[in-house]
């Protein structure tokens, strides 16, 4: 729930509660201030009777205790001179002044008034007191009702008037891209929203600091080291072409496998330091993946055979909106993946296929696979399933993946390891903005 949502109903409840403990309020106070009234206006009724000329000759009057509002008696003595014959048979079972009784099944509230030697005796039912109640409630309720619709559209207005530095500080957020780490160029006058941004702006600048430090340091070093190794590789090439140093000699041999492994690291780290988004997306073409799979595949037959592995190509072409360096880059990362870790004599299957999410491209091998936390761990740089361990024997980098994450990232792509029918692992990539050739 937003926070206007949530502020409007709290006010609103709040007003609503306040609202209906001040008629509870209203209520008891309109009860009392009502019943005194009514009180008085016994005393004033029964003033009134008392005074009246009556004679002991003159014969009461019975009065529907249903449909009369008042009812009254006059006696002198212990004749009855007017008044209902349904009221009290026994003037002596009143006493004087108010009290609540039943009568003739209803509930009264009676005044008796004693003066110059009568005695009269006024009721009225008690519903009146309660209709007058709750015609004055009703009163006072109604104009609140209606009132209600109306407070939560002001409310509302209100609320998202006082948000609104807020809300236009979330746009502000949501539209900027995830490389842009400019300061919030922005006068507010809002204590609440003031430090927010300034906090937002320290951010900002170390979080970029962090970005560059972090974009940069790999590449630089691996250019910085390109030129040494190139010499050291050349020496050491020039030594073993030297008739006194034997070519099975283990130790050059360990040093040149040492030299590759660590060109190639180097080559790995400056791809790496390409593939950032914003670089590319500005030069995409139309690219056939098939055609890039294919040249992928010739240019690696070469450790397929020596492995004496099988390949499959399955699938229908589709054209994709790319750059043909990074959908290169990531198809051979893929594939080289699953031609290391696939065992002598084993099967990799490359299939292109539709789906209602988009269009596919997977792979599949007979190698060992990997446990659920090395497939949540092995997009991390350096990170090798097994390390140097790995039961293939096979050297790398560790940052294979992480370049094919950067890649899938560029494309807004998903890529989804699981475990492939034929033993090892399925890598899956979907595009969204494929077509069909």
């Amino acid at each position: 729930m937003s926070i206007r949502k949530r502020l409007t109903l709290i006010l609103l409840s709040m007003m609503v509660l306040t609202c209906f403990l001040a008629l509870v309020k209203g209520y008891q106070k309109s009860m009392h201030h009502g019943e005194n009234l009514l009180d008085d206006e016994l005393k004033i009724v029964a003033g009134v009777l008392i005074e009246q000329p009556l004679a002991i000759t003159t014969s009461a009057v019975q009065v529907s205790n249903n449909s009369a509002q008042l009812l009254y008696q006059i006696w002198q003595g212990t004749t009855l001179l007017s008044g209902s014959m349904s009221l009290t048979n026994n003037q002596t079972s009143f006493n004087e002044g108010f009290q609540t009784a039943n009568i003739a099944g209803q509930r009264m509230r009676v005044f008796v008034l004693n003066k110059h030697a009568r005695k009269v005796i006024v009721a009225e039912p008690m519903a009146k007191r309660f209709e007058l109640a709750e015609a004055v409630i009703l009163s006072a309720m109604l104009p609140m009702l209606w009132a209600v619709p109306l407070l939560a559209i002001f409310i509302s207005f209100f609320v998202k008037y006082a948000l609104a530095p807020l809300t236009r500080l979330s746009k502000q957020l949501a539209l900027r891209q995830a490389n842009d780490f400019t300061p919030i160029n922005w006068q507010v006058t809002d204590e609440e929203i003031k430090p927010v941004i300034n906090r937002l702006n320290d951010l900002f600048k170390r979080v970029e600091t962090a970005y560059l430090r972090e974009r940069f340091f790999a590449s630089d070093a691996a250019h910085e080291l390109r030129t040494p190794l190139s010499s050291l590789k050349i020496n050491v090439h020039n030594l073993a072409n030297k008739q006194n140093v034997l070519q099975n000699n283990e130790e050059l041999q360990a040093m040149s496998q040492g030299i590759n492994r660590l060109s190639n690291i180097v080559e790995q780290m400056l791809i790496l330091g390409r593939t950032q988004p914003e670089q590319w997306q500005k030069q995409f073409s139309e690219q056939s993946l098939l055609a890039i799979t294919q040249q992928a595949v010739s240019e690696q037959y070469d450790k397929i055979d020596a492995k004496n592995q099988t390949i499959c190509l399955e699938g229908d072409d589709f054209i994709i909106n790319g750059d043909e360096f990074t959908l290169t880059t990531l198809i051979s990362n893929l594939l080289s993946n699953a031609i290391k870790y696939t065992p002598d004599n084993g099967q990799i299957i490359i299939k292109l296929a539709s789906s209602s999410t988009g269009f596919s491209w997977q792979i599949d091998d007979s190698g060992s696979g990997m446990t659920e936390e090395q497939k949540e761990r092995v997009f991390n740089r350096f990170y090798r399933v097994g390390g140097d361990q790995h039961p293939s024997g096979e050297q790398g980098a560790g940052l294979g993946m992480a370049i094919v994450q950067h890649i899938i990232a560029i494309y807004d792509a998903k890529i989804k390891l699981k475990d492939s029918p034929l033993g090892g692992l399925r890598v899956n990539v979907t595009f969204t903005g494929a077509q069909c050739d």
